[in-house]
């Protein structure tokens, strides 16, 4: 990974801000997810975390039994 500022490289969704970010114009990493390779990518990071939270939950149910 790039380690080239502030924001590492790459392209971040900002969580304060609902904005996308790069370069020298990132928040904290507490507030941001990513690095996404594209802007297109960090503008769907939130959907990109539901869908993997889901998955997960999806995997969670079927390891302990509680699919139907």
């Amino acid at each position: 990974m790039n380690d080239s500022g502030p924001g590492g490289g790459g392209y971040f969704w900002c969580l304060r801000h609902d904005r996308v970010e790069s370069g020298d114009d990132v928040c904290p990493a507490q507030h941001r997810l990513g690095p996404y390779a594209s802007a297109d990518d960090a503008t769907r990071a939130l959907e990109t975390v539901e869908k993997r939270n889901a998955a997960w939950d999806a995997e969670d149910a079927r390891w302990t039994g509680e699919v139907s």
